[in-house]
């Protein structure tokens, strides 16, 4: 329904469309008349959900910074999960991973030729050399935020190093690919696959970032490869998760049939992921947990 200009806004402000967001649809309706397809109102988050989704992210952010001070040799990945669960229930949040879809844990901790989704238990046991991929998504008062990060356990090999490495500078270009209504979604994916052929990874592609705020999974679908179709155009107000997984060798994964969760490489070869949440501003970007 096309509002008026005296209407209340459609982003729930209470304040008169006018003095709201006129302005930015008049901006994105130049956009589609220039043939580029624009995100729906939906993807776009208001101030009031923009600071809930922030203040999710503090305790994200900081439940991986606990990780990371603690996270050693001779851990299992189960305590890693004990940890996600009091700390996050420290702040009066919750792990969002918790049964969401079944999942029975409340973290992802993805290890060596492990791409993603990793389930704890008390029978693996970090050892030296692993790299390892923990992955929290942490819910406060109906708001979702989400990163990953990459733990380098003890002294890994300079191949295990250096894919770790470059793997976050996959993040980052992906990242620095984003200009507010100019850039679209396939701009990042071209950005993260164009270094990474160079480099000799593969990219997967079965799994991407993803809208968040609201709920885990949102609008739009994030590419981390070049999709030759056309992807929404990014704009101030939306947020969302970009987080390559690169792999040593081919990009082939294939899911555990006795869990239906844990994603493995099909040739066995290394995988490493980093994961931001993204606000896209006026300026850029804005990193919102990492």
């Amino acid at each position: 329904m096309k509002l008026n200009r005296n209407d209340l806004c459609w982003c729930g402000s209470q304040k008169k469309y006018k003095k709201c967001h006129l302005a930015f649809d008049e901006k994105l309706e130049q956009l589609k008349q220039q043939g580029k397809k624009i995100p729906t109102h939906k993807m776009i988050k208001t101030p009031e959900q923009i600071e809930g989704i922030k203040k999710a992210a503090v305790i994200n952010s900081g439940l991986l910074d606990y990780i990371e001070a603690n996270i050693k040799v001779g851990m299992t990945t189960e305590e890693i999960d004990v940890m996600a669960k009091e700390y996050t229930a420290k702040y009066g949040a919750v792990c969002a991973d918790y049964q969401y879809m079944g999942y029975p844990k409340h973290i992802c901790v993805s290890i060596n030729d492990v791409v993603c989704h990793g389930i704890p238990n008390e029978q693996t046991i970090l050892q030296e050399g692993d790299i390892v991929n923990v992955d929290a998504t942490t819910m406060l008062n109906g708001y979702y935020a989400d990163a990953s990060r990459m733990f380098m356990i003890g002294k890994v090999s300079n191949e295990a190093k250096k894919l770790v490495s470059d793997t976050k500078k996959a993040l980052e270009l992906g990242m620095a690919s984003v200009i507010p209504y100019q850039s679209c979604v396939g701009d990042i994916g071209k950005a993260i696959e164009t270094f990474a052929k160079a480099m000799g990874y593969s990219v997967v592609r079965e799994f991407c970032g993803h809208g968040v705020g609201l709920a885990i999974h949102e609008d739009p679908y994030v590419f981390h490869f070049e999709p030759n179709v056309p992807t929404v155009t990014l704009v101030p107000g939306m947020v969302f998760t970009i987080e390559p997984m690169l792999n040593l060798g081919g990009r082939e994964v294939y899911v555990d049939e006795s869990d239906e969760w844990t994603v493995y490489t099909d040739d066995e070869s290394l995988s490493a992921q980093w994961e931001h949440t993204l606000l896209v501003t006026e300026d850029g970007i804005e990193i919102i947990s990492k």
